[in-house]
């Protein structure tokens, strides 16, 4: 196995949280890459597939490509995020062309999406990545419950949502589902929300989330693998902090930065590039992760 694997467990181990930042337009790698050789601090770049079909990334090659030249591995590593098998449009995905692509191309770990599958189909579909990534030596992440937020429409009640419960991960499928997969990290669903995609709504303030910490705790007893928190942005920070104790190993963070981006677009790609790279650098203070390359690496 590469060795993210090996950075990722020692995250996890050290309660050090790992920020995947996403780039849906590929001007924005280089100054998270920036931000992060700045702050000695380690974090991956990501890209899902939404983010070449909906946003401005390209392609997956496209990515690798930029990946290539400005990328530094001794900060950064690139992840492919979401590539679902039924995507946000209810619409099937030729997944394992994607996953077999990135690979080639030099993605060091994958993300195989079966969240909007039922238990059985969800697992097989996993299954059927983990065998191929892990016989290249890659690592694969999946997901287990329903992270909302991509979806045309408006969005039920958060409250409501917290309250019940209703979509979150159940511990005992999960327990099945890590056991019977062979999945290196798992996505959980306990509260957090992905940012709007859609034209009319992407720019909107995100919902002011919460963890469910005690849903977390359950899974982080139970699995004792690195899970993954996704719709980073907006997430209370008392929330982030205390979910990094409880098994949180890696952190998506995507409608933060984008929205910084594209805000200060109009004035010049430069100007926006270094908006972004102060937003990274507040972030990683944020999240106080300051020269976590030298503890992960090292």
């Amino acid at each position: 196995m590469n060795d993210i694997a090996r950075i990722m467990r020692k995250a996890y181990e050290k309660h050090i949280i790992i920020p995947a930042f996403n780039v849906p337009h590929l001007p924005m790698m280089e100054p998270v890459v920036l931000a992060l050789r700045e702050t000695r601090s380690f974090g991956l770049i990501a890209v899902a597939r939404l983010e070449w079909m909906k946003f401005a990334a390209q392609s997956v090659a496209a990515v690798a490509a930029e990946y290539e030249r400005v990328g530094d591995a001794s900060v950064t590593r690139l992840h492919l995020d979401h590539v679902p098998v039924i995507d946000e449009d209810h619409l099937l995905v030729d997944y394992m062309y994607d996953i077999k692509t990135a690979i080639k191309v030099g993605y060091q770990s994958v993300m195989i999406d079966g969240s909007r599958l039922d238990l059985q189909k969800n697992m097989a579909a996993v299954s059927e990545v983990v065998r191929y990534a892990h016989a290249k030596g890659v690592p694969v992440e999946a997901e287990l419950g329903a992270v909302l937020g991509h979806e045309d429409g408006p969005m039920p009640s958060y409250e409501e949502l917290f309250a019940t419960g209703k979509g979150f991960t159940d511990v005992q499928e999960a327990k099945e589902f890590v056991k019977r997969t062979g999945v290196d990290w798992l996505s959980v669903a306990v509260g957090s929300v992905h940012g709007a995609i859609s034209p009319s709504a992407r720019d909107k303030r995100k919902v002011t989330a919460r963890v469910h910490i005690g849903r977390l705790t359950e899974l982080d007893e139970a699995l004792g693998v690195p899970l993954v928190l996704h719709g980073g942005s907006g997430i209370a920070l008392s929330y982030l902090h205390e979910s990094f104790r409880h098994g949180i190993a890696k952190l998506n963070i995507g409608t933060d930065i984008r929205q910084v981006y594209e805000a200060n677009l109009s004035e010049s790609v430069e100007h926006a590039q270094e908006a972004v790279r102060k937003r990274v650098v507040e972030i990683v203070d944020e999240l106080r992760i300051a020269d976590s390359a030298t503890n992960l690496l090292g």
